[in-house]
């Protein structure tokens, strides 16, 4: 044989590698990487199946209790009018976690570790810590809303209740003990059941389905009333969250898929129907809330509803029906328990992924949670239930703010053949 011949896969993938500043060292999330098996054998419908579970974990962060209170501001406030922003930002969403799977199966990589290969040093490490600054924002979201939910069901004090949401570590810690698939069902039961919540309680509601179909066209209102845009802003940055890019680039090589070409379209596929699917049901779940809350207070006259509490103390005697409050509390609670594992997945993989550091799940969800206790604590305790709500739509500006540096990243790793290969 030609010693100057060498096989095509191995050209490809030091050509592959030569396009990344280092060549990708050890995945994140290690403990589940490729732990999920793909049969090369079955049905077609059977290897879909295979990778369902990743899209559900991502679209919890599409309806966190930021979106919540973002929804129901804006449901309140402006009616149906911001439905179109909820449809805009999911699309935008599917878009780009349909390109987080192409980095990662094209790749190899997740977002995090493709930032710390693609960028020089000074350019990494402030991708890093706005990364870091979303994740803080969505678990201060998550201690507010868990808090709230709590409080809502079981009468637990507002200031107890955020610092019982460190204990929620544990539940993430035995999902983890027992499997990545068990961590998915978990996801997809809460899921269930949030949905069946809202539903029963748009029955209630009876909204006009005429003004709810409008309210999916455009409106340029929105970039002429400052409140509304304000608004915009909060459903844009709750519904296309920067932490999901980064988890969703990770979770899905938690399926072992294979590594040639054939075996990587055919994951890309699966991975892109798994998230899409999963997106519209979130869509669904968001759209409702907003509904919900403009026939529930919009049409009733209370055009500044931003507190959960006060939401969820307003649906008994609007909606005539004393179950509607225990729903609601109810879906939010799981909303709250959801995002805490996804939120604690993601900072896993932004801090080995951008720095190679693994800390044990519980030391890095602790780390990630003490800071956000801090605002969250200090409002409660400082101004009680009355400006919780603003702080969660301030996250979600917040995170709206974060966004574009991790979708610059992400379109332009993914728009780039040689880091992709083939």
């Amino acid at each position: 044989m030609d010693a100057r011949a060498e096989p095509s896969s191995a050209a490809s993938e030091r050509s592959h590698q030569g396009t990344w500043r280092s060549p990708a060292k050890d995945p994140s999330l290690s403990d589940v990487f490729r732990t999920v098996r793909v049969s090369g054998h079955g049905t077609s419908w059977r290897r879909l199946a295979a990778f369902f579970g990743p899209g559900y974990m991502v679209a919890v962060g599409y309806m966190d209790p930021g979106n919540w209170a973002t929804s129901i501001a804006g449901g309140s406030k402006f009616g149906y009018a911001l439905l179109f922003v909820a449809l805009l930002s999911n699309i935008m969403a599917i878009v780009l976690q349909s390109l987080c799977a192409r980095l990662a199966i094209g790749s190899g990589r997740d977002l995090a570790q493709a930032c710390r290969d693609g960028y020089p040093q000074w350019a990494a490490y402030p991708l890093w810590l706005f990364a870091e600054i979303a994740i803080i924002a969505t678990d201060v979201a998550e201690v507010i809303g868990t808090a709230i939910g709590l409080n809502l069901l079981f009468g637990v004090p507002l200031e107890i209740g955020v610092l019982l949401t460190a204990l929620d570590v544990f539940v993430v810690l035995l999902l983890q003990r027992l499997g990545f698939r068990y961590l998915e069902a978990f996801i997809i039961a809460m899921l269930g059941v949030i949905a069946i919540c809202f539903a029963v309680q748009i029955a209630m509601a009876d909204p006009q389905w005429g003004a709810v179909i409008r309210g999916f066209a455009p409106t340029t209102e929105i970039l002429k009333n400052p409140e509304m845009l304000y608004l915009a802003l909060g459903i844009i940055g709750a519904t296309v969250m920067p932490h999901n890019l980064y988890l969703h680039s990770a979770i899905v090589q938690t399926r072992d898929y294979g590594t040639t070409r054939e075996q990587k379209q055919e994951a890309l596929k699966f991975a892109t129907i798994d998230s899409t699917l999963a997106l519209c049901l979130a869509l669904l779940i968001n759209a409702s809330i907003l509904i919900l809350a403009a026939a529930a207070f919009y049409t009733a006259g209370k055009t500044n509803v931003v507190e959960l509490s006060e939401a969820q103390s307003l649906l008994h005697p609007l909606l005539g029906s004393a179950i509607a409050p225990t729903l609601f509390g109810i879906a939010l609670l799981c909303c709250g328990l959801n995002s805490t594992v996804t939120a604690t997945l993601a900072g896993q993989t932004v801090m080995e992924g951008f720095l190679h550091i693994r800390l044990a799940p519980w030391i890095r969800r602790m780390i990630t949670r003490s800071v956000a206790l801090l605002p969250a604590a200090g409002v409660t305790l400082l101004y009680g239930e009355a400006e919780t709500g603003k702080l969660l739509i301030l996250t979600q500006v917040v995170l709206s703010l974060q966004l574009p540096f991790a979708v610059i990243p992400l379109v332009q790793f993914t728009a780039s053949r040689g880091k992709l290969g083939d």
